[in-house]
């Protein structure tokens, strides 16, 4: 960890700096004109034309630009029939290792390409490590889970890297692949050290390559790493202007690290890109790109107390009736989760109870952001004396978190499982049941601190911590429950409740 903290806290504050000097050009190549979407390059045997749009699809899924990805890589095997990596790239394009799982539509089309490579072929046996590392992902999909085949395309990539040493993308993808792998559960952090190791040994060679400053974020998206990724945060949005990720994705390391000036200027930044990015190609319909960034913002702004800009932006998401991709995990998540933190971090406990589910999300999809509105409606009705709701959103949330053991997602139903026994904790306390009320909100807790949030979300919608100390203040308990607020502030420096509630705990 000593070679990793030497690595970004010193050289690469000097390597990102003179990354921002490049000629910035965007790789469209008659393309869609999305500005600079950041450099980079992958040597294939393909014709100049089709190389030229496999530089372009590569630099945009470093950025996640997956849809726009797949149509560079399309172009590619347009213009050379012969380039079994163009297909290479479409399959790719449709495996998100960070995100969610690909959707059943997703995986048809990644594996038709992963197929369509195979059979395409490659003139040298680097391009054939590839096709067959993405292949490997792909290969019974109807019959081995997610993560299995996730574990086989990172030995499969370390493979490729391990063969190709001088090959940057190679140990790109890699890194990715092992942030892919990395489990929630694992306070070690080993995958993402290992990903960001083999990050810093590319930056060396590559400053101003907009994957290593994107990766290395994610590698250190956790409250006691956070402050490595700081000159990755400040570099990466001037490395891809062009791309609404990259002007997002800092704000991870700044809430973090509770700059909320910082989050709240990457987050406006990324919001109005993506919005004249769709407005052009969707008129009328909200990006999941800008709801993401929505989420991120509201959240900043609550934190900063800034109530009216984030009432703003939860009547505007309320008025939305178009979504570019309605069952895109991103847009979901903030559909849900942006009203019921804006209520809930208010401790407007009848508002959050009057919650209503959002008609324009495919919530069968992605059941768990459905979750958060009946997460609010459950905690608001609990302390406000409305009983019948509370037990209402209980039912709900025990059967989203049924279907969800059923896909075996354990991630997204152990998170669940936090909102259903937060909820449990408060009707129990509202029932008199003081007891059981502060044994079940302790195992909440205690549930969340094993585990870590995922990249989509700014934060819990309420920490359960926070919400333990909260109970332990009404008990009449303040030395505890400032000790579990401090916990809270070591997570999440800057949360407004947390800081109100420990000035309360003093008095």
């Amino acid at each position: 960890m000593r070679i990793i903290l030497a690595l970004v806290l010193a050289t690469p504050l000097t390597l990102f700096a003179q990354a921002h000097a490049h000629d910035g050009h965007d790789h469209d190549h008659g393309a869609s004109d999305l500005g600079n979407i950041g450099k980079a390059h992958l040597e294939t045997s393909c014709s100049e034309a089709a190389g030229s749009e496999i530089d372009r699809g590569v630099a945009l899924i470093h950025s996640f630009w997956y849809a726009e990805a797949e149509q560079s890589f399309r172009r590619a095997a347009a213009a050379d029939p012969g380039c079994g990596m163009a297909w290479w790239g479409v399959a790719m394009s449709n495996l998100h290792p960070i995100w969610a799982p690909p959707t059943a539509d997703e995986l048809k089309t990644g594996r038709e390409a992963a197929e369509q490579a195979k059979r395409t072929g490659a003139k040298t046996d680097r391009e054939t490590a590839y096709i067959g590392a993405i292949a490997t992902f792909y290969a019974d999909s109807g019959t081995v889970d997610h993560k299995t085949r996730m574990l086989a395309y990172e030995r499969a990539m370390a493979a490729v890297e391990g063969s190709n040493p001088k090959d940057r993308e190679a140990a790109i993808f890699h890194a990715l692949s092992l942030l892919g792998i990395a489990q929630p559960n694992d306070k070690t952090y080993a995958h993402q050290k290992q990903a960001a190791e083999i990050l810093n040994r590319v930056l060396r060679e590559e400053p101003d390559h907009p994957g290593v400053a994107h990766y290395l974020i994610h590698s250190f998206d956790y409250p006691e790493l956070a402050p490595l990724a700081l000159p990755a945060a400040r570099a990466y949005a001037r490395l891809a202007p062009g791309s609404p990720h990259a002007l997002h994705m800092p704000s991870h390391i700044f809430t973090r690290l509770g700059l909320w000036d910082e989050s709240i200027a990457s987050n406006l930044a990324s919001a109005e890109k993506a919005h004249n990015y769709i407005a052009k190609r969707m008129p009328g319909a909200a990006s999941f790109d800008e709801l993401h960034a929505t989420d991120y913002l509201v959240y900043a702004y609550l934190q900063q107390g800034k109530m009216d800009e984030a009432r703003k932006l939860v009547e505007k998401t309320a008025a939305i009736t178009k979504i570019d991709n309605p069952a895109q995990f991103a847009a979901a998540y903030a559909i849900g989760a942006i009203p019921a933190r804006y209520a809930l971090e208010r401790r407007q406990w009848k508002e959050a109870a009057a919650l209503t589910v959002p008609t324009n999300i495919a919530w069968e999809k992605t059941p768990y952001a459905e979750a958060n509105i009946h997460f609010a409606r459950g905690i608001g009705a609990a302390r406000s004396g409305q009983p019948a709701i509370a037990r209402d959103a209980l039912t709900r949330l025990a059967a989203i978190r049924q279907v969800l053991l059923d896909q075996k997602n354990t991630y997204w139903a152990d998170q669940l499982e936090i909102q259903r026994l937060s909820v449990v904790a408060w009707l129990a306390r509202a029932e008199k049941n003081g007891g059981e009320a502060m044994k079940t909100m302790r195992a909440a807790a205690d549930l969340e601190a094993a585990t870590e949030k995922h990249p989509v979300t700014p934060g819990a919608v309420l920490p359960a911590r926070e919400l333990l100390a909260d109970m332990l203040l009404e008990d009449g308990n303040p030395a505890e429950a400032l000790t579990e607020l401090q916990r809270v502030l070591r997570e999440a420096p800057g949360r407004r409740n947390a800081l109100q509630l420990a000035k309360q705990a003093k008095r």
